[in-house]
C-alpha cells in the first residue's frame, strides 16, 4: 500500500523564515495527497468486486457448472440459490408412481425464500409432499388453497421452515420454500400417480422437465375501451405462471435432473427407446427393465419420453385392474377395440390446417411444424377440400374458403407454408374460432377435421377450451404438439373437447413417423357411439360421455364401485358396423393407484362440465373440493403445505425472496421469444392484414436484488474521508502560522 507523508511541508521548508509566504501552488498540493488517498480507497474497494466477478465468470466458463450470479447496484455479485432434481418412477402395468425430489441449496450469506415453477404430466394426481431440513422430515397436509397460503405465510413470518406446493395449471406447479439458512440444503419431495396410455401397441411415459415461457394476452382492444380498467383479464394469474428464463447464449444450463425408471410391464417386453434422451437399459427379467440416463444427469430443458412395446404376439387387447379403497373398490379398464374387418370406402374430408408461427416456435420447432404440415398436404386425396391458417399475434387465412385439393391449390399452399417465419406473440383464440367456423354445418357425407400445430405456449387455456366447447359443431380437432416442451394440458384437453386426438412431435426424427400415424387416424373410421354399461348398480365411472376412438387408441375407463364383480359391456360402431365387448370384472388383476386415477379423472370431468355449462361454477368447485380433500390431491382449489414446528431464522434477520431461473426449452430461439436483450413482444410484420396490440408476453431472466456482502468498500471510503479532513486541517493551520 502506498503511504503518503502527513506533514504538508517538504524537508527543505524548515530552513525558511516562519513569516515567509507559502509557495503559490502549495494549497493545491496539500489537497492532492488526501484526494489521491480517497481515490485509492475507492479503487481498492471496487477492485475486489470486479476481480470476484471475473474469477466467477472464468470458473463458470471452465467447468460449465451453470453458476448464476445475482448482480446488484454497487455491490459484488452473489451466486444464486441452486436447484437440482431427481425423478424415481415405478411403472406397474397401466399406472406409474413417481417421486420427484427437488434439492434447494442456499449459496448466499442470507436467509432465503426460494420459489420455483415446474411442470408435471397433465394427468398427474399429486398427493404427497415432504420437506426435509437436516434430519427433520415434515409431511405436508392437504388444505384449501387460501388456508394453505395463510399457514405458509404465517410460518414464514415466524422464521419457521415451510414449503407450499400450489397447482397453477393441471401440468404447472409452484414450490415455495421459506427460511433456508445460509449455506443450507433442503429437500422437497413430491409424489404423484399417473396412467400409462398405449397407442397402436406402443406404450409411452412422458416426464416434463421445464416450464416453457407462456404468452399471456391481455383483454382485447374493444373490451378495454368498453369496460375500461375493469375489463376481465383472460390470464388473471399471469404472474404465477411466469419465471425468469436464462439466455442459453449467456448462461450454461441450470437445474440438472437425474432419472431412474423401474418398468414392470406385466407382459414380455419388445422394443424400448427414448427419442429425447440417451438412456441405459438394464434387463431384470422378460417383463422388467431399469432405465437410467446414459449421462447420469441432464439439463432440465426438454420433456423426457420413453416408449416400449410388447414382444411379438404378446400385446394385450384388454386390461382390467382393481384396488381396494376406502368405502369400496376402484377398477380400471383398458380396452383396445379391433380394427374394421375390411377397410371402409374413403370418405371425402374438409381439412383445415392451423400452424403457429409465433416467436416461441422459432428454430427447430418451426422447422418441425412446417415439415409436418407439408406431410399433411401430401396426404390429401382427390375429393378432399382444405385451407391453411397461420397465426402469431395476428392471423392469415390462405384461401377465402375451402378449396379443392388439386395441384394448383396445393402448390400455392406449400409455397405459403415454406415462407413462414417465427415471430410475435401467440394469439390463439381468433385463428381457432376461424378454423371452427363452418359454412355448411348441416352438410353430411363429409368429415370436417382441424389439424392444429403448435407448442401451446399460452396462459389463457380457459378461453380456448370455452371456444371449443361452444363452437365445435361437427368438426373434430386434432392437436399436434410441436417442440421439446409443449403444453400437454392444452393439447390433450383441447383434443378431448374437440373429440379428436393429441399427437406430440418432440424431435425432428419423429415428424414423418408420427404425422403419418396421425393422418392414418384421420383417414380411418372411428369407433363411434361408445357406451359402457355395468351389470352392478351404483357404479361411478368417468367419463360419463365416452369419446370417439381412432385406430389403435384404447379406451381408458376408471370406475368406483362397492365391490368389483359382474360385467362391463362396451358397445359402439366401427365404420358403421356394430361392435360389442363383454368383460368379466372378476378377472381384474391387483393394481396400485387406481383410486387416485379415478379421483383425478373425476376432477377433470368436473372442470370440463364447468367450461361447457353442464355444471355451474359453484357446483363444479364443490365437487372438485370434495374429491381433492377426500383423496388428498393438489388442485386449483387445494394445496399441500408443510411447516416445521420450531422457528429457526434469528429474530431481526432479513429474509430475501428469489425466483429460481429456468432454462430455455431446447430448440427455442431466445431472441425470437424475448427480442434482442429484452422481454417485449415483437411488432407485427407488415405482411399481416389483421393486427392486435399484444400484451405482456414472456418473462426473461431478471436480476434479483440481494444485500451487499463480502467487501470492505465502506472501510476504505471512510479512511479516504479521514485523510482528506486531516489534510484540510493541516493546510488551514499552516496558513494561520504563515499569516
Amino acid at each position: 500500500m502506498l503511504s503518503l507523508p502527513l506533514s504538508p511541508f517538504p524537508p527543505s521548508s524548515h530552513s525558511r523564515s516562519p513569516l515567509a509566504r507559502p509557495a503559490p501552488g502549495l494549497t493545491r498540493n496539500l489537497l492532492l495527497g488526501p484526494l489521491i488517498a480517497l481515490l485509492l480507497a475507492l479503487v481498492a474497494g471496487i477492485a475486489p468486486a470486479r476481480a470476484q466477478e471475473t474469477r466467477a465468470q472464468e470458473t463458470r466458463a471452465q467447468d460449465g457448472s451453470g453458476t448464476l450470479l445475482l448482480r446488484f447496484e454497487g455491490g459484488a455479485p452473489v451466486e444464486a440459490p441452486r436447484l437440482k432434481a431427481d425423478a424415481a418412477i415405478t411403472v406397474s402395468g397401466p399406472t406409474a408412481r413417481a417421486t420427484i425430489t427437488q434439492v434447494f441449496r442456499n449459496t448466499t450469506a442470507e436467509w432465503v425464500e426460494g420459489t420455483y415453477l415446474f411442470p408435471l404430466p397433465e394427468d398427474a394426481a399429486v398427493d404427497t409432499m415432504k420437506l426435509v431440513v437436516g434430519d427433520r422430515v415434515i409431511v405436508a397436509e392437504i388444505r384449501e388453497r387460501e388456508a394453505a397460503r395463510r399457514v405458509y405465510e404465517a410460518a414464514k413470518a415466524e422464521g419457521k421452515a415451510a414449503a407450499l406446493t400450489e397447482q397453477q395449471r393441471p401440468n404447472l406447479f409452484t414450490n415455495a420454500v421459506a427460511n433456508i439458512g445460509p449455506g443450507e440444503t433442503v429437500l422437497v419431495q413430491l409424489e404423484y400417480q399417473q396412467p400409462v396410455r398405449p397407442t397402436a401397441g406402443i406404450y409411452a411415459l412422458r416426464l416434463p422437465t421445464v416450464a416453457a415461457p407462456r404468452y399471456s394476452p391481455g383483454p382485447s382492444a374493444v373490451t378495454s375501451v368498453v369496460e375500461g380498467p375493469s375489463a376481465a383479464d383472460p390470464v388473471p394469474d399471469r404472474q404465477k405462471i411466469a419465471a425468469p428464463v436464462l439466455d442459453p447464449a449467456r448462461h450454461a444450463p441450470v437445474n440438472p435432473l437425474t432419472l431412474t425408471i423401474d418398468l414392470k410391464a406385466g407382459f414380455p417386453l419388445g422394443q424400448m427407446r427414448s427419442a429425447t434422451h440417451a438412456i441405459r437399459v438394464e434387463e431384470l427379467s422378460g417383463s422388467e427393465r431399469r432405465i437410467t440416463l446414459a449421462d447420469g444427469a441432464t439439463a432440465a430443458d426438454r420433456d423426457f419420453e420413453l416408449t416400449w412395446t410388447a414382444a411379438p404376439g404378446e400385446t394385450p387387447s384388454v386390461g382390467l385392474f382393481r384396488e381396494r379403497v376406502a368405502g369400496g373398490e376402484a377398477v380400471l379398464a383398458v380396452v383396445t377395440p379391433p380394427e374394421a374387418a375390411s377397410p371402409a370406402a374413403p370418405v371425402p374430408r374438409d381439412v383445415v390446417f392451423v400452424i403457429d408461427n409465433s416467436g416461441s416456435m422459432g428454430g427447430a420447432s418451426m422447422r418441425q411444424a412446417k415439415a409436418s404440415l407439408l406431410i399433411g398436404l401430401d396426404r390429401l386425396r382427390s375429393g378432399d377440400r382444405f385451407n391453411v391458417i397461420r397465426f402469431d399475434h395476428s392471423f392469415d387465412t390462405l384461401f377465402p374458403d375451402l378449396v379443392p385439393a388439386d395441384e394448383t391449390h396445393l402448390d400455392r399452399a406449400k409455397r405459403f407454408v415454406a415462407g413462414l417465419e417465427a415471430s410475435g406473440g401467440t394469439e390463439m383464440l381468433a385463428p381457432l374460432r376461424a378454423a371452427l367456423r363452418d359454412a355448411t354445418p348441416e352438410e353430411t357425407g363429409r368429415l370436417r377435421q382441424i389439424v392444429f400445430l403448435t407448442d401451446g405456449a399460452i396462459g389463457n387455456e380457459a378461453q380456448i377450451f370455452s371456444a371449443i366447447a361452444a363452437e365445435r359443431g361437427r368438426s373434430r380437432l386434432f392437436m399436434v404438439g410441436i417442440g421439446s416442451a409443449p403444453n400437454g394440458y392444452l393439447m390433450s384437453h383441447a383434443a378431448e373437447l374437440g373429440q379428436g386426438s393429441f399427437t406430440q412431435i418432440g424431435t425432428p426424427d419423429q415428424v414423418t413417423e408420427r404425422m403419418r400415424a396421425l393422418l392414418v387416424k384421420l383417414e380411418s373410421p372411428a369407433v363411434t357411439d361408445l357406451t359402457a354399461t355395468f351389470s352392478e348398480p351404483s357404479v361411478d365411472a368417468t367419463p360419463t360421455r365416452l369419446p370417439d376412438l381412432y385406430r389403435g387408441e384404447p379406451l381408458i375407463l376408471p370406475a368406483r364401485m362397492r365391490a368389483v364383480r359382474g360385467t362391463l359391456t362396451l358397445t359402439g360402431r366401427i365404420g358403421g358396423t356394430p361392435w360389442q365387448a363383454v368383460l368379466s370384472l372378476n378377472t381384474a388383476e391387483a393394481g396400485t393407484g387406481i383410486g387416485k386415477l379415478w379421483a383425478r379423472a373425476k376432477i377433470a370431468e368436473a372442470e370440463t362440465a364447468r367450461l361447457t355449462g353442464r355444471l355451474s361454477p359453484d357446483a363444479s368447485d364443490a365437487a372438485i373440493l370434495r374429491l381433492a380433500l377426500d383423496h388428498g390431491l393438489t388442485t386449483r382449489l387445494t394445496s399441500l403445505v408443510a411447516v416445521d414446528a420450531t422457528p429457526r431464522r434469528p429474530e431481526g434477520a432479513r429474509l430475501v425472496s428469489t425466483d429460481l431461473p429456468l432454462n430455455l426449452p431446447a430448440g427455442w430461439d431466445f431472441a425470437s421469444v424475448f427480442g434482442e436483450g429484452e422481454a417485449q413482444p415483437l411488432p407485427a410484420p407488415p405482411r399481416q392484414r389483421r393486427a392486435a396490440t399484444p400484451a405482456t408476453q414472456f418473462a426473461a431472466a431478471q436480476p434479483v436484488a440481494l444485500p451487499q456482502t463480502a467487501t470492505d468498500f465502506e472501510i476504505r471510503a471512510w479512511l479516504g474521508g479521514v485523510l482528506l479532513a486531516l489534510g484540510l486541517c493541516l493546510s488551514l493551520r499552516r496558513r494561520r502560522v504563515a499569516a
